[in-house]
């Protein structure tokens, strides 16, 4: 995914720069970076590997060099950003959060038409940020440019662009990735996480639109481009990635995932009688867990804890076998709240499957005598196009695509896929027992999309479901 903060203000804004960007590290893994402008010195960046250290570790002596009154900062997941370009449109640095599904294209384009070329990264890829810079510089201006990288961009791009005179600030065309404006007496900031400026002394001051693109100054932030009246923000957001304090087009995250888990308890058919604990993953299920057991009556407890001084969530290798290893060896049993008991396990949602059916093997071992899982979501059925939510090259990766690749073979056509995604089909019950045998649960029971949409309490055409029912 990958998550961003900005400071403009009247005096050094580095502190703030500073922690409102360590504030996004739930959302990346592999790099992160800050770059400042400063009257008299100009332009300063500094880019770090946090695969192995936090944030804050890899940047304190940063922290103490750079000056500035401008900066931006962000968690990536995968390239090295902010980027600083020198272009007609005088010097500026950009930082990008969203997915270019047509990168090979628009390079080429861009090659033919500029005569310009692009670093390759380890693997031969193009940064991404790179590319959408160069797509910038392909107009006259810097609004006109942001506008038609936007346009040509297969997928989704919110970006933050620093200038000497300013950081223009602009929300993806569908809003499907948040920016929130925050305001104090010394300035402004801009931030993908709204609980990110709480504590630097900033308070609310307005939500991007779909499309908007501002400028922010210390003085004033000055809409450039109005914004649209469609939206798709991402649901999982709130689901999943989604930092429990944050909120997206004002509604609570941790509110949101109570409201999940009540929904989810009102319409499952196991008894409180069935059941000695509720339980969830380690964090993300958590809240889903406690808005289940307040409305089934069935308690709450923790049976085991995630483990974090010395492993904290950006540090996650990018190879999936070892992110499976490190997910598991976070985990430390209570074997006083498992042994003997009857669980039911709530999950933000289950994508391959190899994570929980191992955590649900660790619960067996550890002396449970049920496992019930419930995932906070339904399915996952087909891979994003729109934001990073996972890198996995094929959607056959996928659990609930690899059941139903077993059952109808290789070529599925889109009516088929559409029945696996009716809770009320045959189709769908027969995927989730089979998922269920595979991944050793004792029950298995999704969230609808209906109860989940629900729980959000937006307008469903506002938001993408695009992982879960494949509709644009």
């Amino acid at each position: 995914m990958g998550g961003f903060f900005a400071a403009a203000l009247k005096s050094d804004c580095v502190f703030d720069l500073y922690f409102g960007t360590d504030y996004h590290s739930h959302l990346g893994t592999r790099r992160a970076g800050m770059a400042v402008y400063d009257r008299e010195e100009g332009f300063n960046r500094a880019i770090h590997n946090i695969e192995n250290s936090p944030f804050r570790t890899k940047f304190e002596s940063d922290f103490h060099e750079m000056k500035g009154s401008l900066g931006i900062g962000c968690i990536s997941d995968y390239e090295p950003q902010p980027l600083i370009v020198r272009s007609h449109h005088g010097t500026f640095a950009i930082t990008t959060v969203g997915k270019i599904n047509n990168m090979d294209q628009l390079s080429d384009e861009v090659i033919r038409s500029a005569g310009t070329h692009f670093l390759e990264m380890s693997g031969g890829s193009i940064n991404a940020t790179e590319l959408v810079a160069a797509l910038i510089n392909q107009k006259e201006n810097i609004i006109e440019g942001i506008q038609y990288a936007q346009e040509v961009i297969d997928g989704s791009m919110t970006l933050m662009l620093l200038t000497s005179k300013g950081i223009y600030c602009a929300r993806d065309r569908m809003g499907r990735t948040p920016l929130t404006i925050g305001l104090k007496d010394d300035g402004f900031c801009a931030s993908f996480e709204k609980f990110a400026y709480l504590n630097l002394g900033y308070r609310d001051y307005k939500e991007l639109g779909p499309g908007e693109v501002v400028i922010m100054t210390p003085e004033s932030v000055t809409t450039l481009v109005k914004p649209g009246d469609k939206m798709k923000i991402c649901t999982f957001l709130w689901v999943y990635y989604g930092y429990p304090s944050s909120g997206y087009e004002g509604v609570s995250v941790e509110e949101m995932r109570y409201n999940c888990g009540k929904y989810m308890a009102m319409r499952d058919t196991i008894s409180k009688d069935d059941l000695d604990i509720v339980a969830g993953v380690p964090d993300s299920g958590t809240a889903h867990a406690v808005g289940y057991a307040n409305e089934s009556g069935i308690p709450f407890s923790r049976p085991f804890i995630k483990y974090t001084p010395t492993w904290p969530r950006s540090f996650m290798p990018t190879i999936q076998s070892r992110r499976d290893m490190i997910a598991r060896m976070k985990l430390i049993p209570v074997h006083e709240l498992i042994e003997g008991n009857r669980l039911l396990l709530i999950d933000d949602s289950i994508v391959r499957g190899t994570q929980l059916r191992e955590t649900t093997q660790f619960l067996y071992n550890s002396g449970a005598k049920e496992v019930h899982v419930r995932p906070a979501c339904p399915p996952i059925m087909f891979g994003c196009k729109y934001i990073n939510f996972s890198r996995s090259t094929s959607e056959m990766e996928l659990i609930a695509r690899r059941i139903i690749n077993k059952e109808e073979g290789q070529d599925v056509e889109r009516a088929v896929l559409d029945d696996y995604t009716n809770p009320d089909s045959d189709r769908y019950k027969e995927m989730i027992e089979q998922i269920r045998k595979q991944l050793g649960f004792t029950s298995l029971r999704y969230n609808r999309l209906d109860d989940m949409l629900r729980a959000c309490g937006i307008d469903k055409d506002k938001l993408c479901t695009y992982c879960w029912d494949g509709r644009e």
